[in-house]
């Protein structure tokens, strides 16, 4: 939050040299202003301040400007000063949003204690604001990494953690595990959410072009080059830049890297001005990166430079219990997508989904899901189950699994689910209860 300030408006000179030398010395920090209009510029809606302005002013007077000045913002407080004869005017505008008034003559430390309280009630509204979007931004990252198994509970509250820092991060996972998706909520739960999220992938620059793609180049820099082009990260200031496969980079280019994450500055290729780059780096990798630097694809400098802040997003298969949730929210996010209605999913199915070990992850559950919606559904999922280890330890983890799937497809509803199944109501609770299953966990709430 930014320094709170008074803004003092009042076309008498002395007034307004002499109560911004009081606040002053009061521990305020004051910008005096002589004519409204020339304010409003400083107005909006992030202002951290107050707002202490004469009533009778020429041109635009002090109603008027509280006026425009809560179109802008209507919990911004603005303090009135009032001649004697104006009371009642001054009444008028504590109906229409005044935050308070003050009659002429006044004393400085009526004045300050005025002030004092619009700042902390200025404070408190700014605070709030700032609380909901930062629950807003939590919100979004759970619909954007779906699960309540432990894994990605934490996941997800170390995601929240790190995107309040402006630390570079690498995301370590398998081929579709998310990483990108991580990467943008990430951004989204940040500082730097209003500003470029610039993904590049690597290994999809075309070798002979891939420093101008990152840097750029000036007019001349080689044979070809008849204008000057920006480069993605030059489009990243201010904000993220998402990088995967750097082992893709030759080793030049990953110089330059390393030293753009050192100096965060670099410079197109045929010019020797220097561009700052104030940019967050989250680096995205599903190999092993001490391996890919012994077989020389990555500079060892440039690998513990990367793995400052790791990390690590799970496979699909280390969290089957989230399976049957998430495969639904793909399906009517595929449905939304295609226009078409989401179809039914029976419990049975559900149930199997969540015991294939899915090599490609989340983003082969999507593809399974848009191929359901649109009709394509002919290479159903395999049923073998394929789990391991004692009998009974197998048929508990199925028991579980078929229970989850079930709550899952009906919402919660207990009735339905045990019909389905043919239990007792009792039984069902009794599984429920062995298996640790909530039914407020499935009812969507």
């Amino acid at each position: 939050m930014s320094q709170p300030q008074v803004l003092f408006v009042d076309d008498d000179d002395d007034i307004r040299a002499s109560a911004s030398q009081a606040l002053e010395l009061a521990g305020f920090h004051v910008r005096g202003f002589a004519a409204a209009d020339r304010m409003l510029g400083e107005v909006n809606p992030g202002l951290t301040g107050a707002i202490v302005t004469d009533i009778r002013m020429p041109g635009l007077d002090g109603m008027s400007f509280m006026q425009r000045v809560h179109d802008i913002d209507p919990e911004i407080p603005v303090i009135l000063i009032t001649g004697h004869g104006d009371v009642q005017l001054a009444v008028r505008a504590m109906r229409e949003g005044a935050y308070d008034f003050i009659e002429k003559p006044f004393s400085t430390a009526h004045l300050a204690e005025v002030v004092r309280r619009a700042l902390d009630r200025r404070r408190l509204v700014v605070e709030n604001r700032e609380l909901r979007q930062v629950m807003e931004q939590g919100d979004m990252l759970d619909q954007r990494l779906a699960g309540r198994t432990g894994v990605m509970v934490a996941l997800r509250e170390r995601l929240r953690v790190v995107a309040a820092t402006g630390a570079d991060v690498l995301l370590q996972g398998p081929e579709g595990s998310g990483k990108k998706a991580a990467a943008r909520a990430m951004h989204d739960a940040s500082p730097r959410r209003d500003k470029p999220f610039v993904a590049i992938n690597c290994a999809a620059l075309p070798e002979d072009m891939a420093g101008s793609e990152l840097f750029g180049h000036e007019v001349g820099a080689f044979p070809g080059a008849m204008r000057t082009r920006v480069g993605r990260l030059e489009h990243a200031r201010g904000g993220t830049v998402y990088l995967e496969d750097v082992t893709a980079l030759n080793d030049e280019l990953q110089a330059q890297l390393l030293q753009v994450l050192d100096e965060r500055a670099f410079r197109r290729a045929g010019s020797s001005e220097l561009i700052s780059l104030d940019a967050r780096f989250v680096f995205a990798t599903g190999r092993n990166l001490e391996d890919e630097a012994a077989q020389g694809r990555l500079r060892q400098d440039l690998m513990f430079r990367m793995n400052a802040v790791s990390i690590a997003l799970p496979a699909l298969a280390q969290r089957r219990e989230d399976i049957p949730r998430l495969f639904l929210q793909l399906l009517h996010e595929a449905a939304s997508r295609f226009r078409k209605t989401a179809p039914d999913v029976p419990g049975e199915l559900l149930a199997m989904l969540s015991q294939r070990d899915w090599p490609g992850n989340v983003r082969e559950l999507r593809n399974w899901a848009e191929r359901m919606v649109l009709g394509l559904e002919a290479d159903a999922v395999e049923p073998a189950i394929g789990l391991s280890g004692k009998l009974a330890d197998r048929v508990a983890a199925f028991e579980k699994t078929v229970l989850m799937a079930e709550l899952q497809a009906s919402g919660g509803s207990l009735r339905t689910v045990y019909e389905r199944l043919g239990l007792s109501r009792k039984t069902l609770y009794e599984k429920m209860q062995r298996h640790g299953l909530r039914r407020e966990d499935f009812t969507g709430d």
